[in-house]
């Protein structure tokens, strides 16, 4: 993705967060950025398109993390540790009703999103459990691919409304208390250590 358009949709996020999903149009935009409107045109055709490639760039910003992160000989704790800092700093603002948003106003879109989410954390979380079991930190019982559907999940059920009400819940909170049952649950005695230990280092919340 080309660095101009990286920087417009930088933008676009910042605006759907303070505006809302419903809100969000090229006309709004291109007043928000200051960029002019028939520029935009040469970005996106129409609002659809807009929210399609906001996604895709979502994605790319969260791949990034893997990029810019030599996880080679990190502990498998402490990778989700990493992981999970990041994605509060970066993500966690984008709150149940956003998400609620976009799956309402563009269904095919946001499914596709999801699925490509969904197979870049499953494969990413299964050689985290693989690692973290070679690395005698995780139980050697585990199911890998069931852990990995799991640890999905759960993540998907946090911008469930109807379960966790934002007015009630921060998202953030919730993040954290997941990400934290998560690791206690198939961390050994050596990486439930070694995970106290991190904590007082990594901060989710």
């Amino acid at each position: 993705m080309e660095e101009n358009l990286r920087r417009i949709l930088s933008g676009v996020r910042e605006l759907s967060l303070k505006s809302g999903v419903k809100r969000l149009n090229l006309d709004l935009v291109s007043k928000y950025l200051g960029i002019d409107r028939k520029e935009l045109s040469l970005c996106f055709s129409d609002e659809s398109s807009l929210i399609e490639k906001l996604l895709e760039y979502e994605r790319d910003s969260f791949r990034s993390i893997f990029d810019e992160n030599n996880f080679e000989d990190t502990n498998a704790i402490e990778i989700l540790m990493i992981v999970s800092q990041a994605m509060s700093n970066r993500f966690l603002e984008l709150t149940p009703s956003v998400t609620h948003d976009l799956k309402a106003l563009y269904p095919e879109i946001y499914r596709y999103h999801i699925d490509q989410r969904v197979d870049f954390i499953f494969g990413k979380m299964k050689i985290n459990i693989e690692k973290g079991i070679r690395q005698g930190m995780y139980r050697e019982d585990l199911s890998i691919e069931l852990l990995s559907r799991l640890y999905i999940s759960r993540l998907l059920d946090l911008h469930n409304p109807d379960f966790f009400p934002p007015e009630k819940f921060s998202f953030r909170v919730l993040y954290d208390v997941m990400i934290d049952n998560f690791i206690r649950g198939i961390a050994n005695e050596d990486g439930l250590r070694h995970y106290k230990k991190l904590r007082k280092t990594y901060k989710v919340c």
